[in-house]
């Protein structure tokens, strides 16, 4: 900007140049010239100028082109001219006579100074975008060619203006189904540059159907075979998917990895392929790599990947077809590379994966037809084939299908190869071990160290932390000669490095021996080292493999990038195993025996313990379930108390509901008997009324008795719960986290003995009611009594008497209906009250059971906390002779972090020993 405004305001030093008068004289016509033509020319004549004149033309005419950009949008010529001149103004792609002549202007810089001028205003690039909507071929190529140029310059900036405006990034993905290819082609280049290091526009234009119509020109163009365009699209297609996880799923579920396998249908001559098809197969393996990131250490993309099934005939698994192009040795390098590093990524962190893998080459699996091709077999074919890259990428491929899997170790070792007709079958651990000590006799394409190093690394990853696997190799007595001899020859330097994997091997069949062969103890193993080799010689040769510069590069990335196949050595995984490695063997080459003695002895006392507290850990997580189904049990007590206690809340409201309908009853009898002391003199009583009267107290009586058997059934019941009261009592002593679920159903009780309490008041009070209701009765029968005499001399008041009769019947009625009515209801109140009784019997029973549970389960972990103490202790004093013996000792904690699911049940089990801790120390 300051050399702008330096030029722009003031005259220049020396003489203006021979077009800068005219260019004024132009700019003054474009901008006070009413007639279109008039303006038209002005704007092709700064055309003309502005490559030659670039600088003049944009201080003195950027601004009255803009004008015409907004004024003239219904000519489309004098519309294309401006925005060839902005674009010759703004773009640096000049000749390079052009350069030469501009370079005293530093031309690099007036592009991005001049862009800056025109984003000032973000008004510019929004009227841009609509310029590039028209179909005008002469508006709408210049727009796109200036629009890649300013975001060329100035990308960032542009990509925020875009991104803000109304549908900016939709309309310019339409550019791709133009059918002009110029068009097309220049929207794909213009999307390069807007899709680069953002990943909010890389979304938009993805979900925008933007792989659907990439693949679709890249197939229309010839995949493989296409020119510049299809470049150009695998460009674009890296940009959207690289570091954009949502993106790649997007690309993984919309199916469109199927659609990449006419990509690499290269076909069988000889003839040499072009540049540009090379850079094209490049790049489509870049695209490989990239659903290789995808699925590494993901469970869920791995077993889709598994899944997945090539469109060939017939359908094989993309795993297979991938597999063949790796072992092909017609395939590109850079395609091979590609393939392993996708294997690899399915294999990583995916014991699944790696067994489904091993489990082709086991015999019981494998397919006797011969009408299909498996993983494992293509894998042993590329292993033992004349082409050492093959050699070298099976043998990888096969080591991290046994990566930190001990099972699959051991399965490996049933696989038997049949090498020839009329011999018999050889297990493939002695194919690989012939093949290594014949590595120089058989002819191969490609490096013979290739070979041996890959099958060296197959062999140090199979036999590494699986005794059983070392035992199979010394099995074989040809095989501790080869390594000796191998690591006692002085050779040159290509043949250093396997030197170096040999004393790894050798080494890792004294570390990991269990001595259950009597020739090959590790005792004995050593004594030929010093004998043959010299024990600092072995040592020098082993560090040959971590001083190599392609053990460097290996271990600086996971993925697999060579600039050549000589330079194939080492694997990314393998470096992490020699670190792990190389000092463990070094210390163990200088072990005595009585070293080795005590060391077994510690970690055979180890696995002891080890065994004991996994036993242990066992139990404590029994028990620990145990606990958790007695919490339940408590939940389900807690919530059947609260259901009695809601039933006994119902009975105490239908007895108030008693309660009332009884004192309405006596009421009733009251005036009954009050209207029959008034009238006593003229009251005329026949047999019938008597004998109502008679029956009416033989209900009561009967009433009085059910109330009495009520009351005792509610003491009965008051005892038992006052029972289960004492039993939550005592369980009050168990562990914590069950005392708040037991204080609860506690709770429950107390107050359901309140109520009970209520309950039995209210009936004693209903009782005493009752007797007084007896004794009216008893009165109104002696009154009745009474009257009877009276019944012959009081003829003349037949009439009264008949009414009042009449009246008293149906008062008797409607007594005994509600009294029938009371006894239905008593009755339901008595069986409700039996369920109640029956539940806290069940309830008192469970309580019971639970009691002694929880004595049993408090009992056994004081036990396992005292045995834990002192196996705790007993370790501590075996750790102390080792480190006194110069043994590197790792903490219990370390030993089992080996992934993440194992750190998981660790800090489980740490957590259960300090609950049961806590339980003890409360104890």
């Amino acid at each position: 900007m300051n050399f702008l405004r330096g030029v722009m305001g003031g005259p220049s030093a020396g003489p203006q140049p021979s077009g800068a008068d005219t260019i004024q004289k132009l700019c003054d016509r474009v901008a006070s010239s009413t007639l279109l033509d008039d303006r038209r020319d002005a704007v092709r004549a700064l055309k003309s100028l502005s490559k030659k004149y670039r600088l003049e033309v944009g201080i003195q005419a950027m601004e009255h082109l803009i004008h015409v950009l907004q004024t003239d949008r219904s000519d489309s010529e004098i519309i294309g001219y401006a925005l060839d001149t902005l674009y010759n103004v703004i773009s640096n792609d000049l000749e390079e006579e052009e350069q030469e002549e501009n370079s005293a202007k530093q031309v690099d810089d007036l592009g991005s100074q001049f862009t800056e001028i025109f984003i000032k205003q973000q008004e510019n690039v929004t009227l841009l975008l609509t310029l590039v909507e028209e179909f005008d071929f002469h508006v709408r190529w210049p727009g796109v060619k200036l629009l890649t140029s300013l975001l060329k310059q100035q990308g960032p900036q542009v990509q925020q203006i875009i991104l803000v405006s109304p549908m900016g990034v939709s309309r310019l993905m339409d550019l791709l189904a133009d059918s002009r290819e110029v068009i097309r082609n220049d929207g794909v280049l213009l999307l390069q540059q807007l899709t680069k290091s953002n990943a909010a526009i890389q979304k938009i234009v993805a979900f925008e159907n933007a792989f659907e119509r990439l693949l679709d020109i890249i197939t229309e163009e010839g995949n493989s075979d296409g020119g510049i365009v299809v470049e150009d699209c695998l460009l674009l297609l890296q940009n959207l998917l690289k570091n954009n996880n949502s993106n790649q799923n997007f690309f993984k579920e919309g199916s469109y990895i199927q659609r990449m396998k006419p990509w690499f249908e290269v076909g069988d001559d000889n003839c040499g392929w072009s540049a540009q098809k090379v850079t094209n197969l490049h790049l489509m393996l870049q695209t490989i790599n990239t659903v290789s990131e995808v699925i590494r250490g993901c469970q869920t993309n791995q077993d889709y990947f598994a899944s997945v099934n090539a469109p060939s005939n017939p359908p094989r698994p993309a795993i297979v077809v991938l597999l063949m192009s790796m072992v092909n040795e017609r395939q590109p390098f850079v395609l091979r590379c590609a393939v392993l590093y996708c294997f690899q990524c399915f294999l990583y962190k995916n014991q699944k994966g790696q067994g489904e893998i091993v489990s082709t080459l086991l015999p019981s699996t494998i397919d006797a037809t011969g009408n299909s091709v498996s993983a494992g077999q293509l894998l042993c074919g590329g292993l033992f084939s004349t082409d050492s890259l093959s050699n070298w990428c099976a043998a990888v491929a096969l080591a991290h299908a046994l990566q930190e899997n001990g099972t699959l170790k051991e399965q490996l070792l049933r696989v038997q190869l049949a090498t020839s007709i009329g011999n018999p079958p050889v297990s493939l651990l002695q194919q690989c071990t012939n093949i290594l000590s014949q590595g120089d006799k058989i002819d191969r394409r490609g490096s013979k160290v290739q070979t041996r190093v890959g099958l060296l690394m197959l062999l140090c990853t199979w036999l590494s932390n699986c005794s059983i696997a070392v035992t199979h190799f010394l099995h074989n007595p040809a095989n501790v000669p080869f390594l000796t001899g191998q690591i006692a020859e002085n050779l040159g330097e290509e043949e250093q490095l396997v030197q170096g994997l040999c004393a790894l091997l050798l080494g890792i069949s004294i570390y990991y021996n269990d001595n259950s062969l009597e020739n090959y103890r590790k005792e004995k193993l050593k004594q030929l080292i010093e004998k043959r080799i010299g024990r600092e010689n072995f040592i020098e040769k082993l560090g040959f493999i971590s001083k190599h510069e392609l053990y460097s590069r290996a271990a600086q990335k996971p993925q697999p990038s060579f600039s050549s196949p000589d330079h194939m050595m080492f694997d990314h995984e393998f470096t992490k195993l020699v670190k792990e490695l190389e000092g463990v063997i070094s210390k163990a080459i200088y072990k005595s025996s009585e070293e080795d003695k005590k060391e077994e002895e510690v970690k055979k006392t180890l696995e002891q313990h080890d065994n004991i507290v996994t036993h242990y850990k066992k139990v404590i997580r029994e028990q620990d379930q145990e606990l958790e189904e007695l919490k339940q049990r408590i939940s389900t007590l807690t919530s059947q108390n609260e259901q009695l206690q809601a039933t006994v809340t119902q009975q105490v409201s239908q007895i108030q509901q008693h309660k009332d309908q009884y004192n309405l009853l006596k009421v009733q009898l009251g005036k009954d008997s009050q209207h029959h002391n008034s009238h006593g003199d003229t009251l005329q009583m026949n047999g019938l009324q008597t004998e109502e009267v008679s029956k009416l107290k033989e209900e009561l009586e009967e009433w009085k008795n059910k109330h009495e058997l009520l009351q005792g059934q509610l003491k009965e019941k008051d005892s038992v719960i006052e029972k289960l009261n004492s039993s939550q009592l005592e369980m009050g002593a168990t562990e914590q986290s069950l005392q708040s679920s037991r204080f609860g159903g506690l709770e429950h009780s107390n107050e359901l003995q309140k109520e009970l309490e209520v309950l039995r008041s209210q009936i004693q009070l209903q009782a005493a009611e009752i007797s007084k209701l007896q004794m009216e009765n008893q009165k109104l029968q002696v009154m009745n009594t009474a009257a009877d005499p009276m019944l012959g001399d009081s003829g003349g008041t037949a009439a009264t008497s008949s009414e009042l009769e009449a009246r008293l019947e149906q008062e008797i009625k409607e007594l005994k209906s509600q009294i029938k009515a009371l006894s239905e209801e008593k009755e339901s109140l008595k069986q409700q009250l039996d369920s109640s009784t029956s539940t806290v019997a069940i309830l008192q029973d469970k309580n019971s059971r639970l009691e002694r549970e929880v004595a049993e389960s408090k009992k056994e972990q004081d036990d396992l906390l005292v045995l834990l103490a002192d196996q705790d202790q007993k370790i501590s004093a075996q750790k102390m002779k080792l480190k006194d013996f110069g043994v590197a000792v790792e903490d219990e904690d370390d030993t089992e972090s080996g992934d993440q699911g194992d750190e998981d049940e660790d800090g489980d089990e740490e957590e259960q020993d300090e609950n049961a801790a806590v339980c003890y120390q409360e104890n």
